[in-house]
């Protein structure tokens, strides 16, 4: 028990060592993976093989997904979704 406590304690502290910048870089990575996974739908090989290919970087994408969520966390997608807004000088009157 006491070795599954340590772990985790030093999996937390290696997360927290991670900057921003590494967050937004895994999401790009996430996004990357989704529009993979659905495009190679198009190639021409077998639906087996497409099966596969999907399965595996869906999984991709997932993983990059809850990695960059535990990486960025609160604070970091406030930070993604304030950048998103539109400053006040180009509002319309």
């Amino acid at each position: 028990m006491a070795l599954v406590k340590e772990t985790i304690k030093t999996i937390k502290e290696f997360v927290k060592g991670l900057s921003f910048r590494t967050g937004v870089i895994i999401l790009g990575a996430c996004l990357v993976f989704y529009v993979l996974s659905f495009a190679q739908m198009l190639l021409p090989i077998s639906p087996v093989t497409k099966g596969v290919l999907w399965t595996v970087l869906f999984g991709c994408a997932k993983a990059a997904q809850y990695s960059a969520l535990l990486i960025l966390g609160k604070a970091g997608i406030k930070k993604i979704l304030s950048l998103r807004k539109t400053p006040p000088e180009c509002e319309a009157d």
